[in-house]
């Protein structure tokens, strides 16, 4: 990608990985894990240095270097359309969706927060900020936990001043109902409660539940049937009971993946997760498709990148505080702000993202 006359030159582009174990074992309604990988990308131009990440495989690392980085090096920093255009072009024969849209969204996010530091500004400033915080969401109460982890977890969410938590359910659908009863006793009547079945139910055992766990007062049903099966998505929003929202999205790597889900009537709040959709300018994107359906947005895990676009994208819900990518930005970030009575707030004075990756505490997690 050739630099723009006048442009700053992008001299370095380089991805690394990191593998964390959990700290306890984490299952939802269809998969289990006991560790999380962090690919991290390095992009340097006039004397700045942005950095960028995704969680994903870490194999992303090495497409990073093989295939993308050729591409944007030597290309203007100031112009990440171009770069973004160039990578997505530079996937075509490789298949865009999946590991290739989670390595394209490690690089825009480096160059977005490289941007930013040339430029001297907070990233939120840079897009345009049009609120000083976002809501955020506790999530993770995983279905591998037992009683007293899933009270301590999401109660403690609620002490803390989170008013919203989210909890996984569809791995033993026959003991959902008392864990959906453990939840709300756990955070009391005045907190909101969200479930996520990551598309473990059928359609008419997804609908079954909507109603059952409503006398829980849930009021968020992410995920109730597979992400693809938007005739499904819509039977149930339109089936479930009154107050409860239905939400899928995480797995759109494209906008036109979004709009598909928004066209379909799917769902009453679209999610979109920047380290998936092809980065900040992807999840930029999927912010104008869901003003254009007038539908709100709601930003999926990944907290400390989502903050800044966040601030500046208009139709924006909310923010998922993911226990896995907090606990991993507080142990390899400095900067990674924590949220206050609920909402998360930047810190104005760093430019960029506002974040510093710790290579030494890093190091031992290395795999590539």
């Amino acid at each position: 990608m050739p630099a723009l006359e006048g442009g700053i030159a992008i001299e370095r582009v380089e991805a690394s990985a990191y593998t964390i174990p959990t700290d306890a074992p984490e299952s939802d309604g269809t998969l289990r894990w006991d560790s999380t990988t962090l690919v991290l990308v390095e992009a340097t131009a006039g004397g700045e240095t942005g950095i960028g990440y995704s969680y994903t495989h870490a194999s992303a690392a090495a497409l990073i270097d093989d295939l993308l980085a050729p591409v944007v090096r030597g290309g203007d920093a100031l112009s990440i359309p171009a770069a973004w255009g160039a990578m997505v072009r530079q996937v075509r024969n490789i298949g865009r969706p999946g590991l290739a849209a989670t390595a394209i969204a490690a690089v825009d996010v480096a160059l977005w927060d490289l941007k930013a530091k040339l430029l001297g500004l907070p990233l939120c400033d840079l897009l345009g900020r049009v609120r000083d915080g976002v809501a955020v969401y506790g999530s993770g109460g995983f279905t591998s936990y037992d009683a007293a982890r899933l009270r301590s977890q999401l109660g403690g969410w609620v002490e803390q001043g989170i008013g919203r938590v989210k909890m996984k359910v569809g791995r033993d659908p026959e003991a959902d109902l008392e864990r959906v009863r453990i939840a709300r006793e756990a955070i009391g009547e005045g907190a909101e409660l969200f479930v996520d079945a990551n598309g473990a139910y059928d359609r008419k055992q997804a609908l079954a539940f909507a109603h059952a766990f409503a006398d829980y007062g849930v009021t968020w049903f992410e995920e109730p049937v597979g992400a693809d099966d938007l005739e499904g998505l819509r039977l149930i929003r339109d089936r479930a009971p009154a107050g409860m929202e239905i939400a899928v999205g995480e797995y759109g790597y494209d906008p036109r993946d979004l709009r598909r889900i928004l066209e379909a009537g799917a769902v009453d709040v679209l999610q979109a997760d920047a380290t998936r959709c092809l980065g900040i300018t992807g999840f930029l994107n999927a912010a104008a498709v869901c003003a254009a359906h007038d539908l709100p947005l709601s930003a999926h895990t990944a907290p400390a990148i989502h903050l800044h676009p966040c601030l500046a994208a208009l139709p924006i819900r909310h923010l998922e505080y993911f226990h896995d990518h907090v606990r991993i930005e507080r142990m390899l970030f400095d900067g990674a702000t924590a949220p206050e009575s609920g909402v998360l707030h930047p810190d104005l004075s760093r430019p960029g993202l506002g974040l510093e990756f710790k290579f030494a505490d890093a190091a031992p997690f290395r795999v590539r």
